[in-house]
């Protein structure tokens, strides 16, 4: 079957340990033979990084501006113990962080619902999508050392709305001995535009809008953010909402999470930078596991996007692939890194047949969980006795089943066992077909751990 022709590129952003082995794998196996697509590739991985100095995010982030799409594999962020295990000679910052300060935009973390896998907070049947605020708070922040006693101070040097030349001080902190401290920011035009980006995806997906902070300690900071979204719903879209059925409140944080975990699902929970971040997380381990939490940044009125998976590196995984072990981490989410960025390079250029490839791919991971055949963090949620395939296994499911979807053309059912079977030997290279296998011996495979890390 010809390669579908893609007339523009896609940003390939490459990371590190056994994220990076598994993507590699995903391109090998289930895009490049299907697709003749104009791939830019950036090394992000923490060693090419530290050599330019980062220089190679910024790169990145100003390629992914250009071609609208960047497809990003997990990378490290290391803390001061991997900067000396790895020997680097810069104090690098988040590298999601650095893209995100030249891209701006808003997050979109949602899990993979997959028939057949259990999710762990058992009232979870319909989507909980987190919308992170991508700008400023923790990730850009400044931090000081505290040497000794001494006063910190909050300054700021300026002008007020008006132009006028202006300067506010403010004492924070008498400190009686060493410390530390920190100082965040943020812009009223930034919460603005991920205010009615929140809004305007609730009703595009037809979902009631949860906005969380805890404004009754910061009274300004999150007060501020508070009141911004409550006047672009009230301005822009109350009446829609209403009309469709819909709404929008405000919640605190630590309210919210008692009633995401009381609750169904079938919402979008707007939150802060880091609260996002850690929200976002305790979502995707409620739904199963990190390994189906998709994560997509809009930007610029959703012209631009970059699609990554939620999870990290899979750090302890990789230790058990370099020492020649069996590995069963998740794929899922980073398989669906791509077939969201190949999904919106399909919408920017009208492409129908990259379209159906993006929602085929998908749907052949779907299938292969719905039929038994998952890794192991989500058949430890099913049962000790529920059989498991390594990542490179699954992977060879997968893409049995995107083969044959694919030369069906378009056949929506799922394809006969026995035509499957024949695909996955024919496919995996192997005598024998792995459907129905069980782990071998008490163990099974490496003590791995039940989510990537």
């Amino acid at each position: 079957m010809a390669k579908i022709k893609v007339r523009h590129p896609v940003v390939n952003l490459e990371g590190d340990e056994m994220a990076g082995v598994i993507w590699k794998d995903i391109r090998s196996l289930l895009i490049e033979p299907h697709l003749d697509i104009p791939i830019e590739t950036y090394d992000l991985s923490v060693s090419h990084r530290d050599r330019t100095g980062d220089a190679v995010t910024l790169e990145a982030a100003h390629a992914i501006l250009r071609a609208g799409v960047g497809i990003k594999c997990a990378t490290i962020n290391p803390d001061a113990a991997k900067r000396l295990e790895l020997s680097l000679s810069h104090p690098l910052k988040s590298c999601n962080g650095s893209i995100r300060a030249v891209i701006g935009g808003v997050i979109f973390r949602e899990p993979v619902l997959c028939p057949g896998a259990p999710t762990l907070v058992r009232r979870w049947t319909k989507p909980i999508v987190v919308a992170r605020h991508g700008f400023g708070d923790f990730y850009s922040a400044a931090e000081l050392a505290v040497p000794g006693p001494g006063k910190l101070t909050l300054r700021f040097d300026g002008n007020d709305a008006n132009g006028k030349a202006i300067s506010l001080e403010r004492t924070v902190f008498d400190y009686p001995g060493p410390g530390v401290a920190l100082a965040i920011y943020n812009l009223d035009e930034s919460f603005r535009e991920y205010a009615q980006t929140c809004l305007r995806y609730g009703l595009q997906r037809g979902l009631p809008v949860v906005f969380s902070t805890k404004n009754t300690v910061l009274k300004l900071y999150d007060e501020r953010f508070k009141k911004i979204f409550q006047d672009v719903f009230d301005e822009q879209f109350k009446v829609d909402y209403e009309r469709e059925g819909l709404t929008y409140e405000h919640r605190l944080i630590d309210e919210m999470v008692a009633t995401a975990l009381k609750g169904e699902g079938g919402f979008v929970w707007a939150c802060k930078n880091y609260d996002g971040d850690v929200q976002s997380d305790f979502v995707a381990q409620g739904f199963g596991s990190l390994g189906l939490m998709t994560s997509i940044l809009v930007a610029r009125g959703g012209a631009v996007v970059m699609t990554e998976a939620a999870h990290g590196t899979m750090t302890r995984h990789y230790r058990e692939y370099q020492a020649g072990k069996a590995v069963s981490s998740n794929p899922i989410a980073s398989i669906f890194a791509w077939s969201r960025g190949l999904a919106h390079r399909a919408k920017l250029d009208e492409d129908s047949y990259l379209q159906r490839f993006a929602m085929e791919l998908e749907r052949a991971c779907r299938e292969t969980v719905g039929a038994g055949m998952m890794t192991r963090d989500l058949a430890q949620l099913i049962g000790p006795n529920q059989p498991w395939l390594t990542t490179k296994e699954f992977l060879n499911q997968v893409a049995a089943r995107l083969d044959l979807a694919l030369a069906h053309d378009g056949r929506r059912e799922a394809p006969p066992p026995h035509q499957l079977d024949e695909f996955v030997s024919t496919h995996a290279g192997q005598a024998r077909s792995l459907l129905g296998r069980r782990p071998s011996g008490p163990k099974g495979r490496a003590q791995l751990g039940a989510a990537p890390p």
